[in-house]
């Protein structure tokens, strides 16, 4: 049976061969295409901030995919893309990567496993995960709030209004 996964992909270095971050996100869809998955949707990619350490601005994008792996077959074929584009898993998080891969968001609810848990535990908070993931699939309800993705992504972008003032009373 084919289950149905968000991935939110991220890059903010150069690769020998793809070339600059937005080059290598479209190289790693191609990647995942050719391993068997399915890409039934695919957002803009587009430019963030970094979170932590790291200086180099993101290229970042999501995904909409079919396939029949289970969550933890996923995440093994995710690691080896990583992998072949040069990704080191090294101790900092947050630091510069070639690749980043992640599971957002999962057709059977939710899952957690020794590496990986769906959803994914911050993706609500992130406005470069959000965005993207809008495009690729506004109507999903996140199993845990039970908010759809525009409904998350609305709680991080509308402004905020102003707390009410109490009422006036004249005097005298």
């Amino acid at each position: 049976m084919a289950e149905r996964y968000v991935l939110a992909l991220g890059s903010n270095r150069r690769h020998v061969r793809h070339g600059r971050p937005e080059r290598v996100i479209a190289a790693a869809i191609d990647a995942l295409r050719r391993a068997g998955v399915h890409v039934v949707a695919s957002s803009r990619t587009e430019r963030s901030r970094p979170v932590g350490p790291s200086r180099r601005d993101f290229a970042n994008s999501a995904i909409l995919i079919e396939t029949t792996r289970p969550p933890a077959d996923l995440l093994d074929l995710l690691q080896t893309t990583e992998r072949a584009f040069g990704r080191v898993q090294q101790g900092q998080s947050w630091s510069a990567r070639v690749l980043d891969l992640d599971v957002v968001l999962w057709s059977g609810g939710c899952w957690a496993g020794v590496a990986l848990v769906i959803p994914h535990v911050s993706w609500r908070r992130r406005l470069f995960v959000t965005r993207p993931v809008r495009e690729v699939a506004r109507h999903w309800r996140d199993p845990l709030t039970g908010l759809s993705v525009a409904q998350t992504h609305a709680r991080l972008t509308r402004p905020r209004a102003l707390p009410k003032s109490p009422p006036v009373r004249p005097r005298g």
